[in-house]
């Protein structure tokens, strides 16, 4: 495994020129550019907040803002974007980039890393764009905000635990890729990123405690929404999965390495 991490450390460079070139180029063509990394979750932000904050504005305990149920949605959505994107990508990580693996050689790891850093970019770009708009609104993040970096590297290991054990086994069962994705859209409402937790009922609020997302979104908010530091021990939980799921998929990913060229 130590092997595997120091390939990925010789290849940095490879790597760092791979990210590059994969967002030059999938705008290269754009007039807006990178604008289309960040328009696409802003968008989601108003559509749920024109359609959902007259239903939900008045089950927002705590929260008076005229424009809280906004702030609230983009808070979380900052969080959800950054592993739904790392989970996504790496679910067709193998499949798309099939011909590299059979004609180049290099240390398999660094595609992972390249999914990694990418999603790193939009995600803080997306950050500059949220902080941007809170400003508009008159809403001013405080200093919680230097435990944001901290919670960000928990929702990547996260991301890619997951992410890239389901992208392994997608390569010998292709029907992970058609289940996945399903699965996502019931993590994504099994999720308080468009309503708080609090306002589920009292007898299906134990069953999110099984979702390690819903501490890392609550932890967004509470940076974002409230500028407070979250409690480390309301994120041992996610962090542990986060750790034995990233370690599953990295043994898994190195047993499976001189298969997958094969099936692929």
């Amino acid at each position: 495994m130590f092997g595997m991490l120091s390939g990925a450390w010789r290849y940095r460079f490879f790597i760092s020129s791979s990210i590059r070139t994969e967002l030059r180029t999938k705008f290269v063509r754009s007039r807006l550019g990178g604008l289309w990394m960040i328009l696409n979750p802003l968008a989601q932000v108003v559509i749920f907040a024109f359609v959902l904050s007259a239903v939900l504005s008045s089950k927002l305990p705590g929260i008076t803002n005229r424009y809280a149920y906004a702030i609230y949605l983009m808070a979380g959505t900052l969080g959800w974007s950054l592993f739904a994107e790392i989970v996504n990508r790496c679910l067709t990580l193998f499949i798309d980039n099939a011909n590299i693996l059979k004609k180049l050689s290099f240390p398999r790891i660094a595609l992972p890393f390249i999914v990694v850093g990418s999603a790193l970019v939009n995600n803080v770009l997306l950050f500059f764009a949220v902080l941007l708009i809170f400003g508009a609104l008159g809403h001013v993040p405080g200093t919680a905000l230097l435990a944001l970096p901290a919670l960000m590297a928990l929702t990547i290991a996260l991301g890619l635990g997951i992410g890239l054990g389901l992208g392994v086994l997608n390569v010998f069962m292709r029907d992970v890729g058609q289940v996945v994705p399903v699965a996502m859209q019931f993590l994504y409402w099994f999720t308080p990123v468009v309503y708080m937790a609090n306002i589920i009922p009292e007898a299906y609020r134990s069953w999110l405690a099984l979702n390690p997302l819903v501490p890392i979104v609550v932890a967004y908010h509470d940076i974002l929404l409230y500028d407070r530091v979250p409690q480390a021990s309301s994120l041992v939980g996610a962090a542990a999965i986060a750790a034995v799921s990233l370690f599953v998929s990295l043994v898994l990913f190195r047993k499976a390495i001189p298969e997958m060229v094969d099936q692929l």
